[in-house]
């Protein structure tokens, strides 16, 4: 099933993972958690112990690389009924995060609302089927359920991605329902127009630091969440493995026999993690671009460039490519951010062309395409 989708729920990419830790799983699970918080931990941060499962030995691989308290931290807030709200820097994996904790908890990592600044409150809780409203009224068989009420309904998580994208107002139609746990139906009346959510039902949001100001959350609903800020990745090392396996699962989704070079992934990292921080490996001051240099955009970087040498070139990884697509990912926000992409190939690249080999030095000649 899972061969058939372009990008599949991590429920149905792990399911013999889930599966195994649901077996072996003998910790304590708050109500109607289809895993306890010590498994769910488990399924995110990966285990060196290998779990038994229909006669064969498996290994939990780590899947989120950065905090692991934070890890931690979000669960309890899962588990105690409090709303959870994950932000950081556009690409730190927030929405990867909130998948692996939707699919653990509660198996259904799709239920989710993607504020836009179209986003109306209709899309969040529900809405009608016009046709059956005016042939029966208002009745629950014509009332379309959205993924607030269906979380509720079913008591799983609903997943608000870009919350801070959407309209005050439309935020704040998540208030009550976090305090109280209800949701309102006047249009059925007195006797079927409450919703009272089930056990396991809970939100998790995410908010880009880059959209604050556009429509900051009023302080009423910040009180109703727990915030945790996820920070890019520092280690250039652990930047460097994150691409290489996300680029691994990729090709092995879409079927590209190609293998990942990891010292052009780490080549790569370093690239993406001077440009972010604004100085070098060696202590070098360089202007940052103004767009987000994320580890999510350097795995892009590099399946693109794999890509491009899969189907036009040899199958080996082209570093003109490669700058290429650096500097479609750097000059996004700005076209006054090109002087600052090559003052670095200019000054520390170049560098570490003359002391790092030949990697680097064929780096430093591919920058004739920034331009």
């Amino acid at each position: 099933m899972a061969e058939k989708m372009l990008k599949p729920p991590v429920e149905v990419l792990y399911k013999e993972e889930l599966a195994a830790l649901k077996k072996n799983d003998d910790g304590i699970k708050p109500s109607n958690w289809i895993l306890s918080p010590k498994a769910v931990r488990k399924f995110i941060l990966g285990s060196s112990e290998p779990l038994n499962y229909k006669n064969k030995t498996m290994h939990i691989n780590k899947k989120f690389f950065g905090n692991d308290s934070l890890v931690e931290r979000c669960i309890i807030t899962l588990a105690g009924n409090r709303g959870l709200m994950l932000v950081g820097e556009p690409g730190t994996a927030k929405t990867m995060l909130s998948e692996l904790l939707s699919a653990a908890i509660c198996g259904c990592s799709t239920n989710t609302v993607q504020g836009t600044a179209g986003t109306t409150e209709d899309m969040i809780k529900y809405s009608w089927n016009y046709a059956m409203l005016l042939a029966k009224g208002p009745t629950l068989e014509a009332l379309v359920k959205a993924p607030l009420f269906v979380g509720m309904e079913k008591g799983i998580i609903t997943r608000f991605e870009e919350i801070t994208r959407c309209p005050s107002e439309i935020q704040d139609s998540l208030i009550s329902i976090l305090s109280d746990k209800v949701l309102n139906i006047p249009e059925l009346g007195e006797s079927e127009g409450l919703l009272f959510a089930k056990s396991g039902f809970n939100v998790i949001g995410t908010a880009n630091t880059r959209d604050k100001g556009v429509n900051e959350m009023s302080s009423a609903l910040k009180r109703r969440f727990n915030f945790e800020t996820i920070f890019p990745i520092k280690d250039v090392s652990l930047e460097a493995k994150i691409i290489t396996n996300e680029v691994k699962k990729l090709t092995s989704q879409n079927n590209v026999e190609m293998e990942v070079d990891e010292d052009v992934a780490n080549l790569l990292a370093s690239t993406f993690h001077e440009l972010r921080e604004g100085i070098s490996s060696n202590g070098i001051r360089i202007d940052k671009p103004s767009s987000v240099m994320s580890t999510a955009e350097a795995v892009s970087v590099y399946y693109q460039t794999m890509m491009t040498s899969y189907y036009y070139g040899d199958s080996k990884i082209s570093l003109d490519s490669m700058v290429q697509n650096i500097m479609g990912a750097a000059l996004k926000e700005s076209r006054d951010d090109l002087e600052k992409l090559k003052n670095y190939f200019n000054v520390i690249v170049k560098s570490k062309a003359v002391e790092g080999g030949n990697l680097w030095q064929k780096y430093y000649e591919a920058r004739k395409w920034i331009k």
